[in-house]
């Protein structure tokens, strides 16, 4: 049983209530002395027994009320304290100012194998320095890697005041997903690909195939046409969607760092390498995927250590001895083409075919139609709301030049033409001047005043079949060359009178 005493407080109170529990012939599990209440836990403490209890306690000067409890405080913030512990999936233990284990949760127990209570932090991790580091910093240092039960993870250390400290050990795939999901609050999936056009369609619905088969992908298309965007997409509708997804650019990074960025490195690998190593990208993203833009700028060195991890997903860090086994998909991608630099010994055969398993086509943007109007006031809308200024429109006059631009930087490039324009119009309306201000390419073939979106793109349909009838001169062969249907291309031809049809 357990009560609860409440009284006065004054000088030499405690001793008197204390004197009456010493005098009873029961056992104490506990007693909590809180100025102004005492608790008392007494499991063999009886109704009968505590009734006498209360009268004398209530006959001690001061006491106000003795009453039956459910648990003692202490024992509750203990409970607390246990289930906070018990619901983290991620190892934690408290350590004194010593560096000596005090608790540990159950995810921290089974890496063990046992509970850890009373060890050195040196003796658990293995790590002389570890803990030296630890209270030379007052328990603040950066996230380290550590080893346990045969696990690499990443000690992340909370000082408590005057009293040691909370350690809570991640997973690396753990601190990579909480990034992501800090970094990344676009639109995953195939609704970040935006449009309407035949080419689009069909890039959608082959990398929805491809997306969720889990083999390496490789993403192929100019600069600037979004296949980050597609890879993405693709590891979104993967079964590692939950998964960290990481990417490495291949052109922007020598090839030492690159290779530690990818690879990571051991301790000492190095001047001026991070205290106890680091992890690189391939053990970050276990178990999700990881991207490589620009696959045909990397090094023949790097292609080779590459092919190795995709031979049987091992590698080994920069300057260590140990191998690391992960399980990774590798999406790749390049504006390159491969083919033609495999043919003149620039990069590896047996690393293409590896890479090639899965392959896409990303389209140009000046292949998609009227997916550059729908973009381009999409960027507007974009640009209006980061600049903070009310949303501009896309003037009609603009139409033909924005479909007539060859956009040789593709989405990336009308994505910085829309922005300029947004930034340097002073009127709600974006011209065609606003857009030559921005210093675009884009070519005016027409200096007819267009009055509608549909104006527009009729004289831009108009255009572009007499354009590609001299070379595909029948409604069939234009249908295949557009990626449409006989009817619509016939349709249109009669409508334009292509070529001279009555």
């Amino acid at each position: 049983m357990r009560i609860h005493v409440t009284f006065i407080d004054r000088v030499g109170i405690t001793q008197e209530v204390l004197a009456l529990l010493c005098g009873r012939s029961f056992n104490l599990d506990a007693v909590e002395m809180v100025p102004p209440n005492v608790y008392i836990d007494a499991p063999t403490l009886g109704v009968e027994v505590l009734e006498e209890l209360r009268e004398a306690l209530l006959g001690v000067q001061g006491v106000q009320a003795v009453k039956v409890v459910d648990i003692l405080p202490g024992q509750r913030r203990h409970l607390q304290l246990d289930a906070l512990l018990a619901a983290s999936s991620d190892p934690v233990l408290a350590v004194d100012k010593c560096g000596h284990v005090l608790l540990a949760n159950a995810a921290l127990i089974t890496l063990c194998g046992c509970g850890p209570a009373g060890e050195s932090l040196t003796k658990l991790f293995n790590d002389s320095d570890l803990l030296t580091s630890l209270i030379e910093h007052a328990f603040r240092l950066p996230m380290r890697e550590v080893s346990l039960g045969g696990q690499t993870l990443l000690l992340d250390a909370m000082p408590i005041t005057e009293a040691g400290a909370l350690i809570t050990l991640y997973q690396p795939s753990r601190i990579v997903e909480r990034l992501s999901a800090l970094r990344h609050d676009h639109a995953d999936g195939f609704d970040a690909l935006l449009g309407d056009s035949p080419p689009i369609h069909l890039l959608k619905a082959r990398a929805h195939r491809v997306g969720v088969l889990d083999a390496p992908l490789l993403i192929q298309g100019e600069t600037g046409t979004g296949k980050e965007l597609v890879a993405r997409a693709c590891h979104a509708s993967s079964s590692r969607c939950d998964a960290p997804f990481l990417a490495l650019n291949c052109a922007a990074l020598p090839e030492n760092l690159a290779e530690s960025e990818l690879f990571g490195y051991a301790a000492g690998a190095f001047t001026g390498a991070q205290r106890g190593g680091k992890l690189g990208l391939l053990e970050l993203a276990d178990q999700g995927t990881v991207f490589l833009d620009e696959i045909g700028e990397m090094s023949p060195y790097l292609q080779a250590k590459l092919l190795r991890f995709l031979s049987d997903g091992c590698f080994r860090r920069v300057g260590g001895d140990r191998e690391v086994k992960v399980n990774v998909r590798i999406l790749s991608a390049t504006h390159r083409n491969l083919e033609k630099m495999v043919s003149e010994g620039h990069f590896r055969e047996d690393l293409f075919y590896r890479l090639n398993v899965l392959n896409l086509q990303v389209p140009p943007l000046r292949e998609r139609g009227n997916d550059i109007l729908l973009m381009a006031q999409h960027f507007m809308r974009q640009a209006c709301a980061q600049i903070q200024r009310p949303i501009c429109h896309l003037a009609p006059s603009t139409f033909p030049a924005l479909l007539g631009n060859r956009w040789p930087g593709n989405v990336r490039q009308l994505q910085n033409v829309i922005f300029r324009a947004a930034a340097i119009c002073e009127t709600p309306l974006v011209d065609l001047d606003d857009l030559d201000i921005a210093r675009t390419a884009v070519e005016r073939q027409s200096t007819a005043e267009v009055t509608s979106l549909e104006e527009a793109v009729a004289g831009f349909e108009k255009n572009l079949l007499e354009q590609l009838y001299s070379s595909y001169p029948s409604s069939r062969l234009l249908a295949v060359r557009l990626q449409t249907s006989h009817s619509a291309i016939a349709i249109r031809l009669r409508k334009y009178r292509i070529p001279g049809r009555p």
